[in-house]
């Protein structure tokens, strides 16, 4: 049986995904002249197909469905990567100058979504066959073994921080593979090295464009105040960035979490989300229910995001399998990296990574992407339930002998 604990947390925050759609829309819904539960609607549309999504891979067994289902989606979430750039504006229209969505229908699909979930399974079930303990074999043969992932992985940076212009999915799938690496028996050694790599491609990213340098100043901006007060004046000063740059969305987030205070305003009484925080159902949907439920209803949210990511461990910690053991941590990962980035950024810690909160924020292709991940788990769950099972019937076999 699938970890109904592990489904309940999960369609538990896809509903509070839902009310916040409603309540945070309220200024785009005027402005664009739609009706005012037209977003509500749609998120309610998504939940349900997640859910069914998630209930259906949760009737599947791993050992038959899991590979076919994992290349699938690993291989035709490429093919949609490499193909975008080259489709007509029509199916691909390009925002800012970054092409992520392929419009279908009514609705737009973002393969950058369902690649995250195909890549975390083609490293387990790589990582599984090739990768073990590496048993001091030194950081060279590690490189060299570690090379194919390397050249897939820059591929997707090439693909997503280039074509769709989106440095914060890199460093959430840069984060994953790392940690995955270590996880299936690199060295510590390895381990730094890479995030010291990660770190550096990070800055090359930075200040390959104006624009996230521009991103970068905005947040300094913020926070230079308390940072640069431990430093001597001379340095301090010449670390302080003009204050003609404006920190406004920043800003206006740790705004609306100071006004949320303790319990918060009240749904539906937010007012930063009247135009002062653009697209606050997305990107700055944590700052919305800071302000509209205050720090409770924050803690709420961040309790249920971690039970269910304690279970999905709990799932790896008891899989037999090294490739399930992989994906499961694997998809934890991707959930609580996103999470993290989004968290960080609203709150002033980190620059703003236009990264959306799993099950929360508004959107399709994010809630959807999460829930087959969730599905493969819940997948998984089934055989070490059954595990069990049968360790506990042995056991007792034992017992009455």
């Amino acid at each position: 049986m699938a970890d109904r604990k592990l489904f309940a947390m999960v369609a538990t925050l896809i509903a509070i995904g839902i009310v916040l759609s409603y309540t945070l829309s309220t200024y785009i819904t005027i402005l664009f002249e739609t009706n005012e539960f037209h977003f509500a609607i749609r998120q309610l549309l998504f939940g349900l197909f997640s859910l069914l999504v998630i209930f259906v891979l949760a009737q599947m067994d791993s050992k038959k469905h899991l590979n076919i289902l994992g290349f699938t989606l690993f291989f035709i979430s490429t093919a949609a990567m490499i193909a975008m750039p080259f489709l007509p504006e029509s199916l691909v229209p390009a925002v800012g100058g970054a092409k992520r969505w392929i419009k279908i229908g009514g609705f737009s699909l973002a393969p950058v979504e369902f690649f995250k979930v195909g890549f975390v399974f083609f490293l387990a079930w790589s990582f599984s066959r090739r990768l073990g303990y590496h048993g001091g074999i030194g950081i060279v043969a590690e490189l060299k073994r570690f090379a194919p992932y390397a050249v897939v992985f820059i591929f997707a940076v090439m693909m997503i921080a280039f074509v769709q212009n989106d440095l914060g999915q890199v460093i959430v799938l840069a984060l994953t593979l790392v940690f995955m690496l270590m996880l299936a028996g690199s060295s510590l050694r390895f381990f730094f090295f890479l995030f010291a790599s990660s770190v550096l491609l990070f800055l090359f990213f930075i200040f390959s464009a104006d624009h996230r340098i521009l991103r970068i100043k905005s947040w300094w901006a913020l926070a230079q105040n308390s940072v640069l007060a431990l430093f001597p004046d001379d340095i301090a000063s010449k670390l302080r960035v003009p204050p003609e740059v404006e920190p406004y969305q920043i800003g206006h987030s740790l705004n609306a979490i100071n006004n949320g205070s303790l319990f918060g305003v009240g749904l539906g009484s937010g007012t930063f989300k009247l135009g002062f925080l653009s697209e606050i159902h997305t990107d700055f949907v944590l700052a919305g229910l800071a302000e509209e439920f205050g720090f409770v209803g924050v803690a709420v949210v961040v309790v249920l995001f971690l039970m269910m990511l304690q279970r999905i461990f709990k799932v790896a910690n008891r899989s037999k399998e090294p490739r399930d053991y992989l994906l499961s941590l694997g998809v934890a990962l991707l959930l609580a990296f996103a999470f993290l980035v989004n968290a960080y950024g609203i709150s002033g810690i980190t620059p703003i990574k236009g990264i959306s909160v799993p099950f929360i924020s508004y959107g399709g292709s994010t809630i959807i992407a999460a829930s087959i991940g969730i599905g493969f788990v819940l997948m998984i769950s089934k055989d070490v339930d059954m595990e069990g099972k049968k360790a506990t019937r042995v056991v007792k076999e034992e017992k009455n002998e």
